[in-house]
């Protein structure tokens, strides 16, 4: 028996065991392959490890899209996680090369995938809270935010969460190292249904001048209870 024998069920769940470059080189052998590639109940789960493959068309989105990672671990992450301030200008251009790559893919998804369940941001040091802002409010089933090492990321995300975070229950801001403490008591005051991780987080050294800190963690708690 030949592979398009199968009825669509079979394709579908054979499919699933592919990666997403499999997926589509095999889709790419005859039409009725093609077909099973772009059907929406094959990708429900996605996950990335490189800014590369958000520019392939080896994916589709779309309501079906529940669960969604985007995690790298390389040298690039390193670099872009770095203070502006102590980059040279060969690392803030490289940076700026993909500044946009994964904001520009997660405000695609806000359009697209309403119905996503969980996120997973991992050094992606160019996210910043308006892409959060816009996922809770057009994804308002996620239950499941962690983000890790995304050094944009700050106590407006927080508050966002008290505001258009109903569904959470997860939210984790490893590493993030420019939310405050304020921040993650409010969280858990306004929130307390949501289970909260911040490994390393208030306590690492911010972005902002040193001497500035408590002035700002003032200033975030003020803000954060209007």
């Amino acid at each position: 028996m030949h592979i398009t024998q199968l009825n669509r069920e079979c394709l579908l769940h054979l499919f699933s065991f592919l990666d997403k470059n499999s997926r589509k080189n095999l889709g790419k052998t005859c039409c009725k392959l093609l077909e099973v590639f772009q059907d929406p109940l094959l990708w429900s789960l996605l996950n990335f490890h490189s800014p590369v493959d958000l520019k392939k068309d080896n994916f589709l989105l779309g309501p079906a899209l529940k669960h969604l990672s985007i995690c790298w671990y390389s040298e690039r992450v390193k670099v872009c996680n770095t203070e502006d301030w102590m980059k040279n200008s060969f690392q803030k251009d490289f940076c700026k090369r993909h500044e946009n790559t994964v904001s520009d893919f997660l405000l695609d998804v806000c359009n697209r995938c309403p119905n996503l369940l969980s996120l997973t941001l991992s050094g992606c040091g160019h996210v910043t809270d308006d892409c959060i802002l816009q996922l809770l409010k057009n994804c308002p089933n996620l239950k499941s935010l962690k983000l890790e090492n995304c050094v944009r990321i700050t106590d407006h995300t927080l508050k966002a969460v008290t505001l258009h975070g109903a569904s959470l229950r997860i939210l984790h801001v490893d590493f993030c190292r420019n939310v405050t403490q304020a921040g993650l008591d409010i969280v858990r005051e306004k929130c307390p249904s949501v289970m909260l991780r911040a490994e390393r987080s208030a306590n690492m050294i911010p972005d902002s001048k040193p001497e500035n800190r408590l002035m700002l963690e003032k200033a975030s708690r003020k803000w954060l209870q209007l």
